[in-house]
């Protein structure tokens, strides 16, 4: 995702001073919004699913600021000093930091712990209007359930170190204390923000019960997606593209984004095809804000199948363009057009002619429409030559332009 946005690396101020790493994902195009993403109990600001989910809304136009909480990943501070609460208080000095950049964050994201505690800190930033979760636990104590027999030994000796995903942490009283006193179900009640709430319900580290708690104790405008058979830290590439994805969709209704002014030159906006992964042929395929796909190569010819091959949108442009034609002609004359659909072949192979570099064939391209409704042979006839005056139709018959350059670093 990388050619769909620029990536600063900064550091804010956090909770007690200490300096907080940060990356922020900006959209190449226009602002449209911002969002504030908080990382699961003690993850990073880098895990698979945050990247992903980042460059998935940074190329529909939206800001991601993803940090590291203190005493985490590239951020200064002591793990072992730092409780929920000073989460949140970190989460609210993201957001001043955002605002002082005048780009005050209008959604929130939290995975896991991350999410309990941009629930807790939402009624505090009078910015966001939407906030979704990614696997967060309804009660913050939760957490507690992963130190392994730990708590005894914590509230005798006041800390013990705990092993979580294979790496040792210590765990003071305070945490323990801290967790089990908080309260989020008057919050979330009285969150007063569009809510979409995301689970697996086979995360074994926090079940699915708590997402129900949360859509329950959750007000409208609310939303819950499965997740599937997703793991907790949704480090599956194709689960974490079907969260960003399902967030991104969402987002577009609850933050009424407003569509930027098309470019000099693109009276439709320009359409962006970037990697989603260099080591296959995926790609994804943004045109504005609001309209995104996949495109691929079939698994035989070393793709993963995932969307149609560039043929294939070729194709699907021939088809479209013809259907709306035919539609909007019908439409005009007042004829009695039920439905109407094509079917294209085209029998190149992208995948070959891109090995080959052969350029000299002939492309052929066989459309078959099918038109139903009360039309007479007349009628059927002349919408069969109104095909013909498809605009992609057209293109395709003629030569085109294709003028390349290279983008300056």
């Amino acid at each position: 995702m990388a050619s769909s946005m620029n990536t600063e690396r900064i550091t804010f101020t956090g909770h007690s001073g200490e300096k907080l790493s940060a990356r922020l994902d900006v959209p190449d195009g226009p602002h449209l919004a911002t969002v504030l993403f908080a990382h699961c109990f003690t993850c990073s600001k880098d895990i698979p699913a945050a990247r992903r989910i980042a460059g998935r809304l940074a190329a529909m136009g939206l800001a991601v600021l993803r940090f590291d909480f203190t005493g985490l990943g590239h951020s200064e501070g002591e793990f072992a000093n730092t409780t929920f609460s000073s989460n949140v208080e970190d989460l609210k000095a993201a957001s001043q930091y955002l605002s002082s950049r005048g780009m005050a964050p209008d959604m929130l994201i939290g995975h896991s712990l991350g999410g309990a505690a941009v629930l807790r800190a939402a009624s505090e930033i009078n910015s966001a209007r939407a906030v979704v979760t990614l696997g967060a636990p309804f009660e913050p104590d939760h957490v507690t359930h992963n130190f392994d027999g730990a708590l005894d030994a914590i509230s005798e000796q006041g800390e013990a170190e705990v092993c979580l995903g294979g790496r040792p942490f210590k765990i003071r009283k305070d945490f323990v204390d801290d967790v089990s006193a908080q309260n989020l179900e008057p919050l979330i009640h009285n969150l007063n923000r569009a809510l979409l709430v995301m689970h697996a319900p086979l995360d074994r580290v926090v079940g699915v019960e708590n997402a129900a708690s949360i859509f329950s104790a959750a007000r409208h405008p609310k939303s819950f997606v499965t997740l599937d058979d997703a793991d907790h830290l949704i480090s599956r590439p194709e689960d974490a593209e079907y969260a960003a994805e399902v967030i991104a969709a969402w987002a577009a209704r609850y933050l009424h984004l407003a569509p930027p002014a098309p470019p000099i030159g693109a009276p439709e906006g320009v359409v962006r095809v970037s990697e989603a992964d260099a080591n296959g042929f995926l790609q994804d395929v943004n045109a504005g804000p609001f309209h995104h796909t996949l495109a691929d190569e079939p698994l035989a010819y070393g793709g993963t199948n995932k969307g149609m091959t560039p043929y294939g949108f070729l194709s699907s442009g021939l088809g479209a363009c013809t259907s709306m034609t035919i539609r909007m002609y019908a439409r005009r004359k007042g004829w009695p057009l039920d439905h109407v659909w094509v079917d294209v072949r085209h029998n190149k192979v992208h995948a070959q002619d891109a090995a080959t570099g052969s350029g000299e064939r002939i492309d052929s391209f066989k459309r078959v429409i099918h038109l139903t409704g009360g039309l007479d042979h007349d009628q059927r006839q002349r919408l069969l030559e109104i095909a013909d005056r498809c605009p992609v139709h057209r293109t395709l018959e003629k030569s085109s332009e294709v003028i390349t350059e290279l983008a300056e670093d």
